[in-house]
């Protein structure tokens, strides 16, 4: 049987130490991570990556079930996808597990449970980003992804459009946040923003368009008052006849 560990958080400034050092307290030979949301499975590519991995007999460990996804949809679909590979999923805090009934139910409520704090997180979010706004302090969405992170992508040779959609910002945000000199802001090219050349239209030409024929130059005007010169070579006498 393995134990093969599952850590998330949900941003990229949070940190994952904690949960993986109690995974592999528990047991666990392999601990996957990822940063990324939990409001759907969407996008965590490492938790598929485990689902695809384990065998029967083996056990998905997470921290706490808001790990494993804040949606009861999708726990109850990951717990039914374990037990159809005949696997299990075991929860550290609290402890329980799904190999017998009595921790299936509680999944399921735990499930809801998370579902409904994450509403209440975003309700209070909302409640207060409100009353910022009518004090006048409210400073907008916080910065999505670090600079730093940026600036470390692109020195590996990612491209600008590349890293956006890695760190899911817009292109604007990357350029903010390349340093001068890094080639982006002075209009660096990436070969996914290169315009598209339009293709050349078929047809016939106009016509006069391509047959028109160059006008020959006028000779340059003699200068005023200045007889023109005659060739000081006389013609070759003919032979009598």
């Amino acid at each position: 049987m393995a134990r093969i560990g599952y850590a998330r958080v949900s941003t990229a400034d949070q940190d994952l130490t904690l949960q993986v050092e109690r995974l592999k307290a528990a047991g666990c030979m392999i601990v996957r991570s990822e940063k990324q949301s939990g409001k759907s499975r969407t996008g965590r590519d490492e938790l598929e990556t485990i689902l695809q991995f384990l065998r029967e007999g083996d056990e998905l460990v997470v921290v706490r079930l808001d790990r494993l996804g804040r949606s009861t949809r999708d726990v109850l679909n990951i717990v039914h996808d374990l037990e159809q590979a005949g696997a299990s999923l075991r929860v550290l805090d609290p402890e329980l597990t799904t190999s017998g009934d009595l921790g299936r139910l509680v999944v399921t409520v735990l499930g809801m449970v998370a579902e409904m704090e994450h509403r209440f997180i975003l309700e209070r979010q909302r409640a207060g980003i409100e009353a910022a706004k009518g004090r006048g302090v409210y400073k907008g969405r916080p910065r999505t992804a670090p600079n730093e992170e940026i600036r470390r992508r692109r020195a590996t040779g990612m491209g600008v459009t590349e890293i956006a959609r890695a760190l899911k910002v817009s292109r604007m945000t990357v350029y903010r946040a390349l340093s001068p000199g890094d080639g982006a802001e002075a209009g660096a090219t990436d070969p996914a923003e290169q315009p598209a050349v339009a293709a050349p239209k078929s047809g016939k030409p106009k016509a006069g368009a391509s047959s028109a024929k160059a006008r020959p130059e006028t000779a340059e005007p003699r200068a005023a008052g200045k007889p023109a010169t005659r060739s000081m070579r006389r013609p070759a006498s003919r032979s009598s006849k």
